[in-house]
């Protein structure tokens, strides 16, 4: 995958949101992989995988069936959109690291069974998130509220 040059992802707080959602939705054990992409990568990977000509925020990768539930392993990779957030935050006006993370948490809900897609599962998810902005303390005015509930975008 292409990588994207800029200021670097501030890794150590990406692994403690992980290991946070994880941990709260019940995960005990879990391998995941975390990529950062350009543009044309993640236009690439969302054309091939979901059918969208166009680039994204995060893509969720299952690599198990569903998550283990003796063992709740969970098994995933997510592709972040970098360029894309870097964007998006900079209309918004909020920090980038703090778009980048919401990606990050978006992506784990989807790998822990969340979905947005429908009227119905998307108000849960935009609530789990909301949960999940306030504890990080992200800056991301209105992501996450229930006027968010009816978005139907990918952030």
């Amino acid at each position: 995958m292409q990588r994207c040059d800029g200021p670097s992802v501030d890794q150590e707080r990406v692994r403690d949101c992980c290991r946070r959602v994880l941990e709260r939705e019940g995960v005990e054990i879990a391998s995941l992989s975390i990529a950062y992409v350009d543009d044309v990568e993640m236009q690439k990977l969302n054309r091939e995988y979901l059918g969208h000509d166009y680039p994204t925020d995060v893509i969720s990768f299952l690599l198990d069936d569903a998550i283990q539930a003796e063992t709740r392993c969970l098994t995933g990779e997510l592709v972040v959109g970098l360029e894309y957030g870097r964007r998006m935050a900079a209309r918004h006006g909020w920090r980038p690291d703090d778009e980048l993370l919401l990606y990050v948490v978006h992506g784990l809900l989807h790998l822990c069974g969340y979905d947005d897609l429908t009227d119905e599962a998307r108000p849960i998810m935009r609530m789990r998130e909301s949960e999940w902005i306030r504890e990080f303390k992200l800056d991301v005015a209105g992501v996450g509220t229930e006027e968010d509930a009816t978005r139907t975008d990918d952030a």
